[in-house]
């Protein structure tokens, strides 16, 4: 029994394992999921019903009014900018949150706080004091935006007869100015502080307003008259 307990060897300990080394296309995936989590992402998983329609019916119909031969000529919608001017701000925070409670819940999108760039004593207003808030929308959120502001929002105006149609800066963008943020089935009447207005800035890669024009036209922008 001894020699046996001499010949038994001990079984030599387990060697770790060795490291994965990466890949050689590896490292060039890292910068495109980079660049791809700063875009814009969609809302959910069905795509907005305004953009299928741009791309369905839209591209045709503009190139036929407008003469254009490929439908890369078509002008398409850039981005969407609401800004909520907030001057009570100044004296009261509480005024601001409020006011930035009902800009996100109407976009979608944290919205960012705006500050005075200089100071205007006749208006009681020093640099730096936040005086509002604005959002800026792109892809998805953008034409979701665009659908309820369309198709919701402006039917809930009192007496609405159409947007001025000659609210355009010359450049192919549309500014649109609302009295109330209460058309938005987003906002609660009981859940406000406020009745307060906002501006709505619709940017067009249209070169001209006559572009842009038939381009919201077909979008669905009901212009007045």
């Amino acid at each position: 029994m001894a020699k046996e307990s001499r010949t038994t060897q001990k079984t030599p300990a387990a060697k770790p394992a060795p490291k994965a080394q990466p890949k050689k296309g590896a490292g060039a995936a890292a910068p495109a999921a980079a660049v791809a989590q700063g875009r814009p992402k969609g809302t959910g998983e069905t795509p907005p019903r305004l953009k299928e329609m741009f791309h369905k019916t839209v591209v045709q119909a503009v190139m036929k009014e407008r003469g254009y031969t490929n439908p890369y000529q078509v002008p398409r919608l850039e981005k969407v900018v609401i800004n909520m001017g907030v001057g009570e701000g100044r004296e009261n925070a509480k005024v601001l949150d409020f006011a930035t409670a009902d800009l996100q819940a109407i976009s979608g999108q944290k919205p960012v706080v705006t500050k005075a760039k200089k100071s205007i004593a006749n208006f009681k207003l020093r640099e730096g004091v936040p005086i509002g808030a604005k959002v800026t929308l792109r892809g998805a959120r953008m034409y979701e935006f665009l659908d309820r502001l369309i198709n919701v929002a402006l039917p809930r105006v009192r007496d609405f007869r159409g947007v001025p149609p000659k609210a355009f800066d010359g450049r192919g963008n549309y500014a649109l100015g609302l009295r109330e943020q209460l058309i938005f089935p987003e906002i609660v009447y009981d859940k406000i502080d406020k009745v307060r207005g906002m501006d709505i800035s619709i940017v067009t890669t249209a070169r001209t307003d006559e572009d842009a024009k038939v381009l919201l036209t077909h979008l669905g922008m009901p212009f007045r008259e």
